[in-house]
This record gives C-alpha cells, sequence and structure tokens, in this order.
C-alpha cells in the first residue's frame, strides 16, 4: 500500500485542528483560492488521487484531508464528536493552519453535505462550493431519521446505521467483500432511481437495505464492472481493516442531533456554487438536485454521463473538467 501511496499521492502531512490531529494532502502553489476536497463515506482523501494530480499539472492549489474518524487522521470516541459542528469545525482548523482566510469547498457523498453546510455554519471562510452527486437541501420539517424510517423502512441503511455497532460489525467482518461491493459501476440495466424520495408502499420491504445485502453478498456471482485496480482496492480494504467503519457510521448517528441543533441557520447559500450529478447514481440521482436553484442563486449545474455513485473515481476526466473550467471562471488565478 505504501508503494501506491508514493505514486498516486503527494506527501502525507498533519495538522492539528478543533482537538484532533488531521491528515491531508495537498498540490499546486499556494496562490489564490484553494479547493478543499471532501470526501464520503466509505472512502478517504485517496479518493481525490485523480483530481490531485490534474489540479497539480492545471496549477491549482488543493488540499484533501482524511476526514475526522478516517484513514490517518484522529477518530474520537464519543458519538457526538461527529456532528457538523465538529466536522466543519474541522475544516476551519484545517484553513487556520493552511493560513487561508477562503476556500472552496468540494464535496462528494457526505462530504457534500458537510460543503453545503460550510457557508451556513462559517459563511466569512467560503469563497464557494462544489457538490459532486449531493445536491443542497433546507432543513426537513420533522427528523429526518424519523422520516427515512417511515418512507424506507427500518433497514434502510441510514436508519439501521443508528444502531450502535451493528452495521460496523458486518462491514468489519469482511472488509474487502464489503468494498467488493461497494466499488462497483452500476449495471448497464440500471435505470432512473428515486433516491431517497422513493415512497414505499405500506408492507413493502425497506428500500436500500444496505447492510442486509452487504451480509449475503457473493463476489463471485456479481457481474458489475469494477473502477479499482488491485493496488487501488488494497489502499481501502488495508485502511479500513485497520480502522474499522466506525468513525465514518458516526456521522450518520448525528443526523437528528444535526438537524435539532440548525433550527436557527440560514437557508440560502450566498456563494458561487457548482452541482456535479452523476447520471446512474442509484442513491443521488440527479433528480435529488431539482429545485436547487431557490436556495442556491448562483449556481451551475453539470451532468455527468454513465456515472454511478463514486463519480470522481469512476469518470475523473468528466469530473476534473468540470471543476478546472469553473474554478477557471470564477475563480482566475
Amino acid at each position: 500500500m505504501t508503494d501506491i501511496l508514493a505514486r498516486e499521492m503527494p506527501p502525507v502531512q498533519y495538522a492539528q485542528v478543533n482537538g484532533i490531529k488531521m491528515a491531508y494532502y495537498e498540490v499546486g502553489p499556494r496562490k489564490g483560492v484553494p479547493i478543499i476536497l471532501c470526501h464520503g463515506w466509505p472512502e478517504l482523501a485517496f479518493s481525490w488521487r485523480h483530481q490531485l494530480r490534474a489540479f497539480e499539472a492545471a496549477g491549482l492549489w488543493a488540499i484533501a484531508p482524511d476526514q475526522r474518524g478516517y484513514g490517518l487522521t484522529d477518530r474520537p470516541e464519543p458519538v457526538t464528536d461527529y456532528d457538523l459542528e465538529h466536522l466543519t469545525g474541522d475544516l476551519v482548523g484545517l484553513l487556520d493552519h493552511l493560513g487561508v482566510e477562503k476556500a472552496v469547498f468540494c464535496g462528494h457523498d457526505w462530504g457534500g453535505l458537510i460543503v453545503w453546510q460550510m457557508p451556513l455554519l462559517h459563511p466569512d471562510r467560503v469563497a464557494g462550493v462544489i457538490g459532486i452527486n449531493t445536491p443542497y437541501q433546507p432543513r426537513a420539517p420533522f427528523d429526518p431519521i424519523a422520516i427515512m424510517r417511515a418512507r424506507l423502512g427500518d433497514e434502510m441503511y441510514i436508519v439501521h446505521f443508528q444502531t450502535p455497532g451493528e452495521a460496523d460489525a458486518v462491514m468489519a467482518k469482511d472488509v474487502g467483500k464489503a468494498f467488493n461491493f461497494f466499488m462497483k459501476r452500476p449495471p448497464p440495466s440500471q435505470g432512473p432511481s428515486a433516491g431517497f424520495s422513493t415512497e414505499r408502499k405500506p408492507g413493502d420491504p425497506s428500500v436500500f437495505p444496505l447492510v442486509k445485502i452487504v451480509e449475503a453478498y457473493d463476489p463471485a456471482a456479481d457481474t458489475r464492472e469494477g473502477f479499482l485496480t488491485d493496488d487501488e482496492f488494497s489502499v481501502f480494504v488495508d485502511t479500513f481493516t485497520r480502522t474499522g467503519f466506525t468513525g465514518g457510521i458516526n456521522w450518520y448517528r448525528n443526523i437528528t442531533r444535526n438537524w435539532e441543533k440548525g433550527a436557527s441557520l440560514p437557508t440560502q447559500v450566498e456563494v458561487p456554487s457548482l452541482m456535479i450529478m452523476a447520471e446512474n447514481d442509484a442513491v443521488l440521482p440527479p433528480s435529488a438536485a431539482d429545485g436547487m436553484e431557490a436556495f442556491v442563486p448562483d449556481l451551475e449545474k453539470t451532468l455527468v454521463r454513465r456515472s454511478g455513485h463514486w463519480t470522481q473515481q469512476e469518470e475523473p476526466e468528466a469530473v476534473n473538467s468540470a471543476i478546472l473550467d469553473w474554478m477557471t471562471r470564477r475563480f482566475p488565478r
């Protein structure tokens, strides 16, 4: 694993931020507005290797951290240490460490949720936002976990994640099997998805019962196409074998807490923003971004064709092109 990290990533650096030791990877000249790349679950700063390489070649200053609970960054024990106050505070601490006033925050999956919250919680530190797959969504009228439980069922993965230890143990039992399931392109036969807006009829099974699916999964019977080399795959498997999955799953265990604490936050994102949608993401389909313009007035959208959920790894050239074009126009160096 050390060899591929040396080939694909810049040297790891560390910063003391917000009460933890955070690992991060940095490229480009320290000029202009940097871009902070925030990964999702279950990923790492390594998920941005294609972007770091392209941005370095383009002369763009970019930083990708292993976020709280992941990789080489600390994994505090208390579940409440993984709420949005802590997760966004870590990024502010990283800016302070780098001596940066403002940055563009780019996030995929859970990282997307964090970066859309940055201009609400820390507006003076945000120059712009880029969401990959994850759209901005205003605060729900009720506890999101209660809504998902009612609409999508008890075994829907985010609902299931609320139970301490269960999902963590299933994923950690065979990390290679779990990542074999996760890191694949969608099947060619997959049609458009309604994502989290799916309406489950009474008596229907749970939607997105991820833990149950991983338990029953047989890699030998999976005909989906992968997008990782064997060496890349080993980075994820080796890392999560060492760290486990609890740190990342604890982000989900703060959804109700985040909702309760967010009642007084603004609802408008008042910075230039880019939404990169993936055509074949089953969980966060392009339709999830419908209506964003009402809350994000300065918004551009672009669609990445043929991509499933892991867009910056599945279709890196399309993602790199979209980000570099937008950054060049909105934040010329």
